[in-house]
């Protein structure tokens, strides 16, 4: 059985000490103590070519030019490395990772036989679901569920503006906090999820859709991309595709696309933005 442990910390070292030392001396730091093991970090004074002992040890032996190191990163004579040592332990008990979102699944398996207290229908198609676990997730399946909305009060919800197949991907993931593997879902789904996340102000799953989207965008999609997430209020992909559309290249092809011609359609605003970023 192995565990391991992860510690963070910073060593500094005298970095300006190093000019006035011999080819074959290093600058060293203090013991630092983590995970039950002293270590010290060791700063050469000229250029080598160590031979890595790949037996117990690995990354990358050359990183930043002394030059650099002097311009951008020392002060006062000194600088800073951020460090973590991973620690692995073989003496410790192997606990399994948690399967809280497996039995919530199932509870949502069996929700209507087992402790439904509300349905919504959706298209015609009947999805059970417990409100407890609905309002723990969204504050505002919480007001609707539990609050002075009608809803409160309802046992059959129906929405009208949300496919089923998009509803029971979005049912399932207030349970298990998970999405369907990859490939299992086309990209026009996770359009669709980020309107229904933005609507139930699940944030985490904004962004889960959003770096769907954005891992698929292309001059041709980029400005439907942008329509959409200026419309779900996802800020973080925003920025990303009006980065996109600031390199030269990307933008001359993109101005050409219809999703181009419709995003400025409904949102004018927009072009004032793409003009103020600087092309690239």
């Amino acid at each position: 059985m192995f565990d391991s442990c992860f510690v963070p910390f910073k060593v500094k070292l005298p970095y300006d000490q190093t000019e006035n030392l011999a080819a074959d001396h290093a600058v060293s730091s203090k013991d630092v103590s983590a995970g039950g093991y002293l270590w010290i970090f060791s700063l050469p004074t000229t250029p080598t070519t160590p031979t890595p002992t790949t037996d117990h040890s690995s990354g990358w032996s050359w990183c930043v030019k002394r030059s650099e190191l002097e311009s951008l990163y020392m002060v006062d004579g000194w600088i800073t490395i951020a460090c973590g040592v991973i620690v692995v332990r073989d003496d410790s008990l192997s606990v399994p990772p948690s399967d809280i979102g497996t039995h919530l699944s199932r509870l949502l398996d069996c929700a209507a036989a087992d402790g439904s207290d509300v349905s919504f229908v959706v298209g015609g198609k009947k999805f059970p679901a417990h409100r407890a676990v609905l309002a723990a997730r969204s504050p505002v399946f919480k007001a609707e569920l539990f609050g002075s909305m009608a809803e409160a009060s309802m046992s059959d919800i129906t929405l009208t503006d949300i496919a089923p197949a998009t509803f029971e991907i979005f049912l399932r993931f207030m349970y298990t906090d998970t999405l369907p593997e990859d490939g299992d879902s086309p990209i026009e789904m996770y359009k669709h999820l980020l309107a229904v996340a933005d609507r139930y102000a699940m944030d985490r799953l904004k962004l889960m859709c959003a770096k769907k989207l954005w891992d698929d965008v292309s001059v041709d999609t980029v400005a439907e991309t942008l329509s959409h997430a200026e419309t779900y209020r996802c800020a973080e992909l925003k920025t990303k595709c009006i980065t996109f559309f600031a390199k030269e290249k990307n933008f001359r092809k993109a101005v050409l696309t219809d999703g181009f011609v419709r995003l400025v359609h409904k949102f004018p605003a927009i072009v004032a933005e793409l003009r103020e970023k600087p092309k690239k």
